[in-house]
């Protein structure tokens, strides 16, 4: 039995939690404040909410730098804390998943269970991150082991396991769509694709870059003005370029259909984006641009992107990463040496 942490911010980790639960053949409980996805294999305990009620009330959240977020007398925390170590005293699971709270990796830990993190690009050297990483007996980094995140220290590295990016598509085969966008007449397509954990974007900015491009039809998936889709694979596959942040799950699912990128890194703790933005440009991946350009840019952005294709993605998704994690998971579990 694996349990299995997954954070309500953004869609990204219960997608990533999804496809791996999916590979597994331990049998995976998920614990969520969302609700359980209607495809999850195995037990789902639905935690309280932690994050409700008035900004400031709470008193000193992070303990003094310690923690990230432990708000004081706060009856959702006590609860999904509680709720978390009660599974785990009655389900004794084998390895704990933390995707991603340090919160809860170092709650799972005191109660004796291994514990896996899945690891985060950026500045992760402040204190709770320190302690969760060190607490880890793995880490699960979802890119490729020639574009490693630098300055971490030499034991995290020593217990890091590259599974490459993956996503729900992987297994999908692309549409013809794909094989039409290199030859098709009339305006090329770009696909805006924002994700739901917010966005840096304003619909006039957008606006302005599509007329700014007239040969190129725009189209937006996500984000406060974009339609929602629950399943954006031809939309994908349909594009000539995609325009999208930097988001794990996003650039996966990017990468799975093997399209031309322009990433666009947004703004989120500790640089995460920023720091897959740098990544992306060591290894060619996609054209990546600090901030939303200014309108004058965008048609050389998109040209540029278009040139540079989408076959470089095979390196940051090499399409079996989910069942690399899963595997990675069951070994942790089953050994009688885990740290």
């Amino acid at each position: 039995m694996i349990g299995y942490y997954i954070h309500h911010q953004g869609s990204g980790h219960l997608n990533r939690a999804r496809t791996i639960a999916a590979n597994s053949t331990l049998s995976v409980t998920g614990l969520s404040t969302l609700r359980a996805p209607d495809d999850w294999p195995g037990p789902w305990i639905r935690l309280p909410a932690d994050d409700d009620g008035e900004p400031g009330k709470f008193g000193d959240v992070t303990a003094g730098g310690r923690l990230h977020w432990a708000p004081l007398r706060h009856t959702g925390l006590r609860g999904r804390m509680a709720g978390i170590a009660h599974w785990i005293a009655t389900a004794t699971p084998r390895l704990f998943v933390s995707d991603v709270s340090v919160e809860v990796a170092l709650l799972a830990r005191l109660l004796g269970v291994p514990i896996a993190a899945v690891a985060m690009r950026g500045e992760r050297n402040d204190p709770p991150h320190q302690m969760a990483y060190d607490l880890a007996s793995l880490l699960l980094a979802p890119w490729p082991a020639s574009l490693p995140e630098p300055g971490w220290s030499a034991h995290w590295y020593a217990k890091t396991v590259y599974t490459g990016a993956f996503s729900r598509f992987d297994r999908r085969a692309r549409l013809q769509a794909a094989k039409e966008a290199t030859t098709r007449e009339g305006p090329r397509q770009a696909l805006l694709l924002l994700g739901s954990g917010g966005t840096d974007v304003s619909p006039g900015e957008v606006k302005a870059a599509q007329e700014a491009t007239p040969g190129w039809q725009w189209t937006m998936l996500g984000g406060l003005d974009g339609s929602w889709s629950a399943d954006p694979w031809p939309a994908l596959c349909a594009a000539d370029v995609v325009i999208t942040h930097a988001g794990q799950n996003a650039l996966a699912e990017c990468a799975a259909a093997r399209r031309p990128a322009v990433v666009v890194p947004q703004e989120r703790p500790f640089g995460e984006q920023t720091a897959t933005g740098r990544a992306l440009t060591r290894g060619r991946l996609a054209v990546v641009t600090p901030k939303w350009p200014n309108a004058e840019e965008w048609p050389s952005l998109l040209d540029q992107a278009h040139r540079l294709g989408g076959d470089g993605w095979t390196r940051w998704a090499p399409g079996d990463g989910a069942t690399r994690a899963a595997n990675a998971l069951t070994e942790a579990a089953l050994s009688e040496s885990t740290l």
